[in-house]
């Protein structure tokens, strides 16, 4: 605030004959104070833009869900975050955000509340899709998605969300590091989600991360906090894990995956020494389902039954050493070689059949 005059006279008397320069000097240096003071940085212009362009497009999810203790059944409340994704309300947010909810509601940026319903979830990546049930003809403001591939370390990232209920707060960070595993609530790894030092909290879940250009670049779904509280350690799932993903959930409530059709057993050292095989790490095959790509490939399961720690396989089969170019150890080898194959894909497997190497095509189809 520029000083009064007056004040600024009275510092300058003892100058004399220099109070009037002085005064002026400090008058303009005064009001270029207070005129500098008053302007927004370019960095401050882009946050508020971004927040314009998307806060109306993230809600705040409430959900009932019964609890069971050892007098009663309660329902207790829960809440978190959710990104609009259609015109007619279909809303992305995390798994845990919703997961045995009877009831969802929610509420828009202006107040505005709805009931929802569930549609679908892949609870292996947690995420969810929820569809918001207005008065015909609503037509509700979408989010720009935006590309996760091309994300770089020390970008500016924005969360939206509803950290402790409080309704549409926005929140600045960067991109720490990505890559980052991260295990979710069912158990299963997510294999590359983002880590931020933006200020993730209880009720964020499912909101929207954000880059400059304001497009959706991931899902917010977990801290790391030792506390309980925000530490500047937390994570999205990256959108191109959920882009993938929707058209699924939407259509058929749940994830269509690639498949073989194989019942297999994991290999391991001891395991096969023995029973005598060529290698000590791969699939076992011990049976193949009719009419499934493994069969249609060729793939042959065992005839010796045996019983290894209470569940019988069969022995004779083919071991499935590599797939699609990478080299198979275990099961989840071979689901991560096949995520991304869509129906119609060809992906080649190198198997051990007795004492040969062979290479066998096999033709993807997607199985609920």
């Amino acid at each position: 605030m520029a000083l009064p005059i007056s004040q600024a006279r009275k510092l300058c008397c003892p100058l004399k004959g220099y109070s009037l320069l002085f005064t002026a000097i400090f008058l303009l240096i005064s009001l270029n104070t207070t005129h500098a003071a008053g302007k927004m940085t370019s960095e401050e212009e882009t946050a508020i833009s971004i927040y314009k362009q998307a806060s109306p497009s993230v809600v705040n999810i409430t959900t009932t869900t019964m609890v069971q203790d050892f007098f009663s059944v309660y329902p207790q409340k829960g809440s978190g975050s959710g990104t609009i994704i259609t015109a007619d309300g279909y809303v992305l947010t995390n798994y845990h955000v919703i997961e045995d909810a009877t009831e969802i509601s929610v509420t828009m940026i202006d107040g505005k509340k709805y009931p929802a319903k569930f549609i679908g979830a892949d609870q292996d990546n947690d995420i969810a899709v929820i569809k918001i049930l207005p008065p015909q003809n609503t037509v509700f403001k979408t989010i720009d998605m935006g590309a996760s591939e091309s994300l770089q370390i020390g970008q500016h990232v924005f969360a939206i969300g509803n950290p402790f209920g409080l309704n549409s707060t926005l929140t600045k960070g960067i991109i720490s590091a990505l890559g980052r595993p991260l295990t979710t609530s069912a158990g299963k790894v997510i294999d590359s989600v983002i880590q931020t030092d933006a200020s993730i909290n209880p009720g964020n879940s499912g909101g929207p991360l954000i880059e400059t250009s304001g497009k959706m670049i991931g899902i917010t779904t977990a801290i790391f906090t030792p506390t309980g509280g925000s530490v500047g350690i937390g994570f999205a799932i990256p959108i191109s894990v959920a882009r993938s993903l929707i058209p699924d959930l939407i259509k058929y409530g749940k994830i269509r995956k690639p498949w073989v059709g194989i019942v297999g057993v994991s290999l391991w050292e001891k395991l096969a020494k023995a029973l005598g095989l060529p290698v000590i790490t791969g699939i076992l095959v011990s049976q193949v389902v009719q009419g499934s790509p493994a069969y249609k490939a060729g793939i042959r399961g065992g005839s010796k039954p045996v019983e290894i720690s209470g569940t019988v396989i069969y022995l004779g089969g083919d071991i499935i050493v590599e797939a699609a170019g990478a080299r198979i150890h275990t099961l989840q080898d071979l689901t991560k070689a096949l995520k991304d194959k869509r129906p119609n894909d060809i992906v080649q497997l190198k198997i051990i059949r007795g004492t040969q190497t062979i290479t066998v095509n096999c033709v993807v189809e997607l199985k609920s």
